[in-house]
């Protein structure tokens, strides 16, 4: 711990804008202070973007684009700079870790073994997809030969959460580049130090000037800007159901740009009657929440349990809730780390007391502060039960570390309170009748169904929701074809040769 806080003392991190291909202050010098969750205290102040900014970094992307340096590059040469890309992200493993640690809050065992590596195995996933990827031909007349080609957008924006800044950054600007687009990120003003440093890296690849821009910056300017921008082809957000809209407003005020948006969840987790193992349950119950203090998208923050199996099953929830390490992030050994911000910090805190009005019982949701550290934002698991799901509770998307508990008996009302939400993110089932998982699985409104499992999840599959959770996926290579537009080139092959033989 104490070699992690020597180096987090010892960071020197980049804070300009990068732009066309260098790094550059914000032109009216403006900048933002960026504030380490783990103490609260100040690590650096960042450029701030605006709309010039933006503007300039937007421009430098279009003529990249234009230009073909990457857009109509060899195919095996874009392959080759991800993936050195990918090595090099893996090379500078620590110095990203732990800029993500002290930027959002993540414990840095998580930030190594997770975070890091799994952003370099996206990239590295899109490069090798590059030359995998086949074109069509269509089934015409003898006379004619139509191929169906996919072409990239062109300028893509991408807008970034501060929850899982790098992992998230990686899941957008893989395929967005693999496909052959130029990128323009914004990240969250949270947590803009790794997508910088990751900027960098991607320079050092061999990234041409201009097909990768960061500007950090705030949302109402610089995302703002971002969204409006006339060259901009395709903006791709994870975020708020507030803030997405406004992406597609800006899109219908602009110049119709495609809008691809993630906007959170309230994940139920449906445990049934004839669950087959309480324990294992529970603790996945209790990760799917309470794994980076809460703050995922997809957090599995409603159980609805059949009432046969409530006391037991909450119990032990509760048990592995007050077992987990909540801790500095820059202990190795913690398990559950800092709340992002003090303004968030304040709204998780503040359910507690509407969990109260509401008539639940409340275990944990109190502030607390870790052994070692006077400041800092960090939030006990906590757990509601006896949960009215219309209530706010169970309706509103708290993005920290609790689970709402609603009692239900049988499959039937299980699925009913389930669909109850405006959010369709994600959800589990847990039972040991196969038939049961396969219905229940088919019944639930979410983009990503779990069967006595929660929150497994790999770049091979699409990632993204129903309802008010947004539109378009993430991962896979349903993303690849999502930063391309297809083309169709009809050939007359007139009469046949052969006929006159």
């Amino acid at each position: 711990m104490t070699d992690w806080i020597a180096r987090a003392n010892a960071l020197t991190p980049e804070t300009r804008l990068f732009i066309d291909g260098e790094f550059r202050p914000a032109l009216d010098g403006a900048t933002f202070d960026t504030i380490a969750p783990r103490h609260g205290r100040f690590i650096a102040a960042v450029s701030a973007a605006g709309e010039a900014d933006v503007d300039a970094a937007v421009r430098a992307a279009a003529r990249a684009f234009e230009s073909g340096v990457w857009s109509r590059a060899d195919r095996r040469q874009r392959q080759r700079v991800l993936l050195r890309l990918s090595d090099l992200m893996l090379e500078n493993l620590d110095e990203l870790a732990l800029l993500e640690s002290i930027d959002s809050g993540h414990p840095i065992g998580d930030a190594r073994g997770v975070d890091v590596p799994n952003a370099a195995r996206t990239v590295r996933w899109y490069a090798e997809a590059i030359d995998k990827v086949y074109d069509e031909v269509a089934p015409t007349p003898r006379n004619a030969l139509a191929l169906v080609t996919r072409e990239a957008l062109g300028v893509i924006g991408a807008v970034v959460p501060w929850n899982y800044p790098l992992i998230i950054t990686a899941w957008k600007i893989a395929p967005a580049l693999a496909a052959g687009n130029s990128v323009v990120l914004k990240p969250a003003e949270l947590t803009s130090l790794s997508a910088l440093k990751l900027a960098e890296l991607a320079a050092e690849a061999g990234l041409p000037a201009g097909v990768l821009s960061v500007v950090p910056g705030f949302g109402p300017v610089a995302g703002q800007a971002l969204g409006r921008h006339p060259l901009v082809d395709k903006i791709t957000f994870t975020g708020s159901p507030a803030v997405g809209r406004g992406f597609l407003s800006y899109a219908g005020e602009s110049n119709g740009k495609q809008v691809a948006l993630e906007l959170g969840g309230k994940s139920p987790q449906v445990v049934l009657a004839d669950v087959d193992d309480i324990a294992a349950c529970a603790s996945s119950v209790a990760w799917g929440i309470f794994y980076n203090s809460g703050q995922t998208c997809h957090g599995g923050s409603r159980l609805i349990v059949d009432e046969r199996v409530h006391d037991e099953l909450v119990a032990e929830v509760i048990k592995v809730g007050r077992e987990l390490v909540l801790g500095d992030p820059l202990n190795e050994s913690t398990q559950i780390g800092a709340i992002a911000s003090a303004r968030q910090l304040e709204r998780v805190l503040a359910y507690t007391d509407i969990a109260e009005s509401e008539g639940a019982i409340v275990y944990g949701g109190r502030r607390v502060r870790p052994e070692g550290l006077d400041e800092g934002y960090y939030v006990e698991p906590t757990v509601f039960t006896g949960v009215d799901n219309a209530g706010r509770i169970g309706q509103e998307e708290i993005f920290g570390p609790a689970l709402a508990v609603t009692t239900v008996r049988g499959a039937a009302e299980a699925v009913r309170v389930a669909n109850q939400s405006e959010y369709g993110l994600a959800a589990s089932v847990w039972t040991s009748n196969i038939t049961t998982a396969h219905t229940v699985a088919r019944e639930l409104n979410a983009g990503t169904v779990w069967v006595n499992t929660f929150d497994v999840a790999d770049v091979i599959t699409p990632f993204g929701g129903f309802k008010n959770s947004g539109n378009g996926r993430d991962r896979s290579l349903h993303a690849f074809d999502a930063y391309t537009a297809l083309k169709t080139t009809w050939i007359n092959l007139g009469d046949s040769p052969l006929s006159n033989n």
